[in-house]
């Protein structure tokens, strides 16, 4: 990841290579679904997407990984699903090299959503 301050979440996601572009777009594209009438920013010099002006998720890219955090509160069975990507107390990380969980993504942003 670049270390450039980034004016908005295109120029964020314009930094990285194409296929990475791709993914993060389609995360991006994921989460809107669920909240359409959610906003994004930059904040910690990453994508933000908030709900009612306050921060709901955050997304990032890295090298090998795309990571979303904080973790929502989650049933039992998704709590499961995403154990294997866990990275600490708050992160989950979705490996590139790997095909991306999107429905995942929908099911904890619709966590997000209901944790409000």
């Amino acid at each position: 990841m670049a270390e450039n301050k980034f004016a908005s979440v295109d120029e964020y996601i314009g930094s990285f290579p194409p296929d990475v572009q791709e993914v993060l777009q389609e995360v991006r594209r994921t989460i809107r679904a669920v909240v359409p009438d959610a906003g994004e920013k930059i904040s910690y010099q990453i994508p933000t997407v908030t709900l009612d002006g306050k921060a709901l998720l955050y997304f990032s890219g890295w090298k090998e990984h795309i990571a979303l955090y904080p973790i929502p509160p989650v049933d039992d069975a998704l709590a499961q699903e995403i154990e294997p990507y866990r990275s600490g107390k708050g992160t989950l990380k979705f490996p590139l090299k790997k095909p991306i969980p999107y429905d995942v993504i929908t099911r904890l942003t619709q966590a997000f959503v209901a944790g409000r």
